[in-house]
């Protein structure tokens, strides 16, 4: 008999790429989750995994398996939810993906006070700057600052998320402080890898406007491009939850090009075709009232 704990334990191998992993997430020891897994493939009668010392990699029997298998968890993820929301309980497991300076300096505080309040929540808040694929990935959703284009996707609004054009004051007295958008193709840029130098939009009464500095460096991380930017770089684009503080202390310098940078958002987004839960619901309205409108970390937003 196919036991619902095996086809667990598989989906959440292939999910996250380890038995390991998928023991942490479980909350189980590594042998029950392997031993799970070979009951399974025991009584499909095949194998699902081909596995080595350095990774795992899924058969034929595997792939086909997997897309109805993970269904089959969801399904029931949904359904003890259901149950319990019935009662008057936000319950189960929620798996969340967002960017590492955001999650550190504002997600995870937001979220703290609200997993208290619900303590049979069991959040995996996956932090990192790439971009996953939410749903293969295994995500319930993702919290993204900036455009998310993916017709995959429902996307609903959390904050406005300002951006700031920045350099050090160091940098400014160096190579001038550039006062209209031109002035900028003569200066060097700091640039978000995962978005490219087409990054630095700015809002005129023509429309959006694409600025390309040349670029002196790339990262994929906001608080490293911020520091390099303190470091007398070049000149960089950031949201003002990173750039604020710095701009503040004096350690960067807002730069006044006479159009302001391309208004963005806060986003939340779930895969389209899934009725989010109410666990999921109620995640985005706290971050909504905990954010505000202007956001707390930008009043002058």
């Amino acid at each position: 008999m196919i036991k619902i704990e095996g086809i667990t334990a598989f989906v959440s191998v292939v999910e996250s790429g380890s038995v390991s992993e998928a023991a942490r997430r479980l909350r189980l020891s590594k042998s029950v989750v392997s031993e799970r897994l070979a009951e399974l493939e025991r009584s499909l009668g095949g194998m699902l995994l081909h596995r080595t010392t350095r990774k795992l990699t899924l058969t034929e029997d595997g792939t086909a398996f997997l897309d109805r298998a993970a269904r089959i968890v969801r399904e029931i993820e949904d359904a003890t939810a259901e149950m319990a929301e019935r009662r008057g309980t936000l319950s189960g497991p929620l798996r969340i993906a967002a960017p590492v300076t955001f999650g550190r300096m504002h997600l995870g505080p937001a979220l703290y006070p609200f997993l208290a309040k619900h303590p049979e929540i069991q959040l995996v808040l996956d932090i990192d700057d790439r971009r996953v694929d939410v749903s293969s990935e295994g995500y319930d959703a993702i919290v993204r600052n900036g455009p998310i284009v993916d017709s995959r996707l429902v996307v609903w609004k959390l904050s406005r998320s300002r951006r700031l054009l920045v350099a050090s004051p160091d940098y400014l007295e160096r190579h001038g402080t550039p006062k209209t958008l031109n002035d900028l193709d003569g200066h060097k840029g700091i640039f978000y890898t995962n978005r490219g130098v087409s990054d630095w939009r700015f809002q005129t009464p023509d429309g959006a406007i694409v600025v390309r500095a040349s670029q002196v460096l790339g990262m994929n991380n906001g608080d490293m491009i911020r520091d390099a930017a303190v470091a007398g770089l070049g000149i960089a684009l950031l949201p003002a939850f990173i750039a604020g503080p710095a701009v503040s202390e004096g350690r960067l310098a807002e730069i006044d090009v006479g159009y302001k940078p391309e208004a963005e958002y806060i986003y939340m987004a779930h895969p389209e075709g899934r009725n989010p839960s109410a666990k999921l619901r109620a995640v985005a309205d706290h971050l909504r009232k905990t954010f505000g409108d202007p956001p707390y970390w930008d009043p002058s937003g």
